[in-house]
């Protein structure tokens, strides 16, 4: 259920979470998405180009960040928009065989404004990978119940 626009305020957290991220992910994101560019798959592609390794795909990132909100506002109609920054690729290790991810992803938000008037809260994430924010000015505006 959509919070209601009275029971938010700014500054409110909507918590957190950590993905953990595969390169299986990256290969089931490609063929979701059509995204077969080599730096998301080929090791040796990847640094020839002068990247630290395989890097998961921005939009993968961007879709993986926003889960938080959409788990918030209960319903994912009621994002009507979404916006950020690429500033750090996301390096994902390879660990096949293993159980651990080749990278991790730590979202967090809260609420940054509201607009009385549309009855929308715009939500502020922080998202970060390796120490790094990955993705900069990462806010969603979603209407509120």
């Amino acid at each position: 259920m959509t919070p209601s626009f009275t029971d938010v305020t700014i500054g409110q957290a909507l918590g957190s979470r950590t993905i953990g991220v595969t390169r299986q992910d990256l290969v089931k994101y490609a063929g979701a998405s059509g995204d077969f560019n080599p730096i998301h798959w080929n090791e040796s592609f990847a640094t020839g180009v002068g990247l630290p390794g395989v890097i998961a795909h921005g939009m993968f990132t961007m879709g993986a960040a926003v889960q938080l909100v959409t788990d918030w506002a209960g319903d994912p109609a009621a994002i009507v928009d979404f916006q950020t920054r690429f500033t750090k690729p996301v390096p994902v290790t390879d660990t096949t065989g293993t159980d651990e991810p080749g990278a991790s992803i730590e979202v967090t938000g809260a609420v940054g404004a509201l607009d009385e008037d549309a009855k929308t809260a715009r939500v502020d994430l922080t998202v970060v990978s390796g120490g790094q924010k990955v993705l900069m000015k990462a806010q969603a505006v979603v209407r509120l119940g």
